[in-house]
């Protein structure tokens, strides 16, 4: 089963996209991933959970919250 996932991460900067592709490319079952710098977002599909992408950035210390949520936040 394909899934998207979205999720909203800080992607200050060449080193840590590359690090996040990176470790987001080691979980089963994805087909593509990609990074958006402009809006901090990484979208993954495949066979994945939103739960698994976050909890593989929190791995690398990265704060990665379910884009869904980000609409629910105020813009401060």
């Amino acid at each position: 089963m394909t899934n998207v996932v979205e999720v909203k991460v800080g992607l200050h900067c060449d080193e840590c996209i590359k690090k996040i592709l990176k470790a987001i490319k080691k979980i089963e079952d994805i087909e593509t991933y990609n990074a958006d710098k402009q809006l901090n977002k990484v979208i993954v599909t495949g066979n994945v959970t939103t739960e698994e992408v976050i909890r593989v950035l929190q791995k690398i210390g990265k704060h990665a919250i379910p884009w869904e949520d980000v609409q629910s936040q105020p813009n401060c």
